[in-house]
């Protein structure tokens, strides 16, 4: 295939790959924003463990999401999600090239740690203070919910791409 079509490839998958994170996200918006965030479109994220063309489409999909928030958390959550899971995706591609169900790791971490770093400081009540139990206790909880969603749903999502050869030669084209 040519260059011209794989680059035209990359921006349809991307593009599609983008809205079905934000149609997974916004309708559940209550669930997917806060402390302990529930974000079925989360289960895109072990796709880099397959191919790394799906980074730039889960990205695009986090940014618009989290933009589009109907409680809006400003630039940090846009911007620090959206690093979290480009990171993510970089570092599920590489654990998923070892074994697919260790690409479920980059997800946690990074949503754990940057995400679960800043919430405190977006969510706090005035006059209130942010304490290094609350950041903790933050990073923990989008790490669990996080890794919670991607045991349940994820990891099945990956053997069932895994044991279908039409579907991961599909998936893996990217």
């Amino acid at each position: 295939m040519n260059d011209n079509r794989k680059r035209i490839r990359l921006i349809v998958y991307s593009g599609i790959i983008a809205a079905l994170y934000v149609v997974l996200t916004l309708p559940m918006a209550q669930f997917a924003f806060g402390p302990i965030q529930f974000r079925l479109a989360e289960v895109l994220t072990v796709l880099p463990a397959f191919a790394a063309g799906y980074i730039p489409g889960i990205s695009l999909g986090c940014f618009l999401a989290n933009l589009l928030n109907p409680n809006n958390l400003g630039p940090v959550d846009i911007i620090g999600g959206t690093v979290a899971t480009i990171l993510a995706g970089i570092f599920s591609r590489i654990l998923g090239k070892k074994n697919k169900i260790l690409g479920i790791i980059p997800p946690v971490l990074f949503n754990g740690l940057i995400v679960g770093g800043y919430l405190p400081f977006l969510l706090l009540d005035e006059g209130s203070e942010v304490t290094a139990v609350a950041v903790g206790l933050s990073m923990f909880e989008v790490a669990a919910s996080e890794a919670v969603l991607l045991v349940i749903v994820g990891i099945p999502f990956i053997l069932l791409i895994e044991k279908n050869s039409r579907l991961k030669a599909l998936v893996e084209k990217l």
